[in-house]
């Protein structure tokens, strides 16, 4: 489980990329930051982090067979390993909220990105990116996250904390295929705001009330409206409000 530890890098996923092309690597390598100058969120948004207090690590993850596992069911098995680990540390109000926050006690500690490479084999080749707050304090300026250590008052060596996000995204792909319904259940049940009235808004700035009730295997956000009609959504269509 290589893991190639950089000061400071404009991403994470970009430089595994390109690495990745350039030579033959491990499966499994992650590259790790003490600084992130250009760290990308889902649907580009920005990730900030307190350079040294937070871990963003990628990880190259080759060949996923498409016929075991689709491209959302890696996402759901990705994202699993991420709540897998923080409930590890002994923190038991976590949450989803889709497509790929990670909150706890109802607030942002992570985020994932990931991006996928499809071949003509069947196969996909993926870059997991991770970026979770740890030991950062002051979120004057994001009053809608969190850390890790502002919930447990513990400190967390950053290093081990990727090492056990490898591990337990090895342990959560290897059990996905055989327990799918399971796995699939468990997500569902850990969709933050699911069964409770919520405020929506669509790209063109129209905003409405919904009930979350599920993802699809599709990867769309089922959504109840008022009416009882029942709506989809895929990525950048719509945007839970909170």
């Amino acid at each position: 489980m290589p893991i190639i530890k950089l000061d400071a890098i404009d991403s994470t996923n970009d430089y595994l990329k390109q690495l990745a092309k350039e030579q033959l690597l491990e499966n499994f390598t992650a590259v790790m930051a003490f600084e992130q100058t250009k760290g990308r969120g889902q649907m580009g948004t920005e990730w900030v982090s307190e350079p040294g207090k937070n871990l963003t690590v990628s990880v190259l993850v080759k060949n996923v067979p498409l016929d075991m596992v689709s491209i959302y069911d890696f996402n759901i098995a990705v994202t699993l390993s991420v709540v897998g680990l923080i409930v590890a540390y002994g923190i038991a109000k976590v949450n989803v909220k889709w497509p790929n926050d990670i909150m706890a006690e109802n607030k942002k500690v992570g985020g994932i990105l990931i991006e996928n490479s499809l071949k003509s084999d069947g196969t996909f080749t993926s870059v997991v990116g991770l970026g979770l707050n740890l030991n950062q304090t002051d979120f004057e300026l994001l009053p809608q996250a969190n850390s890790l250590t502002n919930i447990t008052h513990q400190i967390y060596d950053v290093e081990k904390t990727a090492e056990a996000f490898v591990k337990s995204l090895k342990l959560h792909l290897l059990f996905f295929p055989e327990h799918k319904d399971e796995v699939w259940n468990h997500y569902n049940d850990l969709l933050f705001k699911k069964d409770k009235p919520a405020a929506f808004e669509l790209p063109d700035g129209y905003r409405f009330m919904g009930i979350i009730k599920s993802v699809t295997q599709e990867g769309q956000l089922e959504v109840m409206l008022e009416d009882d009609s029942f709506v989809y959504y895929g990525l950048k269509e719509v945007k839970l409000l909170y």
